[in-house]
């Protein structure tokens, strides 16, 4: 079904940088092909990216360094060469892992098992949220948007605190949760009379239009509505926005996803799940009344799920889908118009990425097509990879037949095996594991010039060793097994 192209607003691509932070010289080609991509502008995540200063350099990650303050400035300025704005997102309630797993913040989360929920109740938590802004701000000057976050705030009002709050006639949670963000909100505007603020507005669902009018929020915020699934609920989406509308928050945002948004360990992106949730974005920007004012659509592309969790797909193996998701905002549908489209643009013969041609099966790689797909190989090389990893005869090894017919963990125990049944084992696990390796240092040398080589590692010990580890222990007990059976 063939939908108009997404309205006038600003189309958004959303880097998340709590995990896998690209190195400088990839960040400005990611840039250049967004741009040349029909992007607007960037919703920057830093969380512990950020160069935080003073009190809050412990904010700062340590597996790799976060980017100078040099380095911040420099890719705003390339941005807006580009004709890009960015867009800083500074988390102010919810998901705030990165500062409160610290041990001198510890006494601000709302529940002490809750790492990411800000105690609401404290003023040393807003002037906490107000310093990490401020620091924000000031890196980026002449900024005029900011969003500051506040979705998925758990465990609000568990804490004892809350609870006693909770305790007076006519408090409420939802109450709680809009008393912070205005509070919040006002503050920034107090220091910044000029600042557009964008928050998420998951928190803000299940609430009355009334409850909305009489919150403070009118005003002050621009509520940006996430759904990242294939199969949107269209009519639900409209109804929501409508309530925003209705409630007096008629400036309103979209948000899509290009990847990260497929399950929390996901290695290699689907192009068509993402197109698919963009599809049905299309028919709720298609849907809605003249007075809903849709400002525009940040397309996400998480990293982490949050802080603490493993990393998603890496940025590479995700261009395709990203390329798809907005020649289908473009096109008002994924058209064979829309598929040339990014097939000539990003220099592939396919937009699933696991598709692709491979440079392995054509000449030898060019410049010129890394060019046109910066991080091209890394890609290649994952979708490579993540094939073996999940190859049957690799990830199941321990369940085949003569693994638990003559290799059981009952004669491991005992160190009574068939020498030569057990060392035909041996042989295929030391195969396997040797196809791996060399596939695994391949990605590492590539993955290395792109990202730091914690992001290295970390992808490695989370997609490699969990396949890998079961193959050495089978090799290393069948050696052990054999010396007391043969001679």
């Amino acid at each position: 079904m063939k939908c108009d192209p997404w309205p006038k607003g600003k189309k958004l691509v959303h880097l998340d940088l709590k995990g896998a932070p690209p190195r400088v010289e990839y960040l400005r080609r990611l840039i250049e092909l967004f741009s040349q991509l029909g992007v607007d502008g960037l919703l920057v995540e830093y969380e512990d990216a950020f160069p935080y200063e003073g009190e809050l350099k412990l904010l700062q990650a340590t597996v790799q360094p976060a980017y100078s303050q040099e380095e911040v400035l420099s890719m705003q300025e390339f941005a807006r060469s580009k004709g890009m704005e960015v867009i800083p997102l500074v988390q102010t309630f919810g998901h705030m892992e990165f500062v409160l797993k610290h041990r001198p913040m510890w006494h601000l989360r709302e529940t002490s098992h809750c790492v990411g929920t800000l105690n609401p109740h404290r003023e040393e938590g807003v002037k906490l949220v107000m310093e990490m802004v401020r620091q924000v701000v000031e890196l980026h000057p002449g900024l005029d948007t900011l969003h500051i976050g506040a979705d998925e705030v758990y465990m609000l009002g568990e804490g004892e605190e809350s609870k006693l709050w909770l305790t007076s006639p006519g408090h409420t949670v939802e109450q709680l949760f809009l008393s912070h963000v205005t509070k919040v909100a006002k503050a920034i505007k107090e220091v910044w009379p000029h600042m557009t603020i964008i928050m998420w507005d998951d928190m803000m669902r299940g609430m009355s239009q009334d409850t909305l009018k009489a919150s403070g929020l009118v005003g002050l915020v621009q509520p940006m509505l996430w759904d990242y699934t294939p199969n949107l609920d269209v009519d639900k989406t409209v109804s929501l926005l409508q309530k925003y509308c209705s409630a007096g928050m008629a400036d309103v945002w979209a948000a899509s996803s290009f990847k990260g948004s497929t399950s929390v360990y996901t290695c290699v992106t689907c192009t068509q799940r993402h197109v698919d949730n963009h599809l049905q974005w299309l028919k709720v920007a298609a849907s809605l009344s003249p007075g809903v004012n849709l400002k525009g659509i940040a397309i996400t592309g998480w990293q982490r799920y949050d802080h603490l969790s493993v990393l998603c797909e890496l940025m590479p193996v995700a261009l395709p889908s990203l390329a798809a998701c907005l020649q289908t905002l473009l096109h008002g549908q994924f058209s064979a118009e829309a598929h040339s489209k990014v097939t000539e643009v990003l220099g592939i013969s396919a937009v699933e990425v696991e598709a692709m041609e491979s440079f392995l099966c054509v000449a030898l790689r060019t410049s010129a097509a890394d060019s046109l797909f910066p991080g091209r190989r890394l890609a290649e090389l994952i979708v490579e990879l993540n094939s073996l990893l999940n190859s049957e005869d690799i990830r199941f090894f321990e369940s085949n037949m003569f693994v638990r017919g003559w290799f059981s963990p009952y004669h491991r125990q005992r160190r009574t095996v068939t020498p030569l049944i057990t060392m035909q084992i041996h042989s295929q696990a030391a195969t396997y594991l040797a196809m791996l390796q060399q596939k695994v240092e391949s990605v590492r040398e590539e993955m290395v010039h792109l990202y730091p080589e914690s992001t290295a590692q970390e992808w490695i010990e989370e997609h490699v060793s969990p396949v890998v580890a079961p193959l050495q222990r089978i090799t290393e007990d069948i050696g052990a097994c054999v010396k007391e059976m043969v001679p």
